[in-house]
């Protein structure tokens, strides 16, 4: 069984049992409990249930696992000729969640 739901504005592929890496929740604390009801799909053993635009009863259970960052990406902007370089760094937040169980 999974289900397709929108966390924080994306949208994740949920299974119960998985970890899965989201944006950073900031009013979540790790070890408590959140709820998703933005539930876009559940595929119950080949039966699917599709919202319109989310469906009726629907809700993921997680747990709060950690809070961490994400690898350190570059962005390197360079113009020939110019001797323009520019080098830019960012790391993401992320919150990792263990998805308990979906209730359909």
């Amino acid at each position: 069984m999974y289900a397709i739901v929108e966390i924080l504005g994306q949208q994740f592929k949920v299974e119960a049992g998985k970890n899965i890496f989201v944006h950073r929740m900031e009013g979540a604390e790790c070890g408590s409990k959140v709820e998703f009801e933005n539930v876009l799909l559940i595929d119950n053993k080949g039966k699917i249930a599709v919202g319109a635009p989310t469906v009726k009863g629907a809700k993921v259970v997680a747990e709060v696992v950690s809070h961490v960052r994400g690898d350190k990406v570059l962005v390197f902007h360079k113009k020939r000729r110019k001797g323009h370089r520019k080098l830019n760094g960012h790391r993401q937040n992320f919150t990792e969640i263990k998805i308990n169980e979906i209730v359909a």
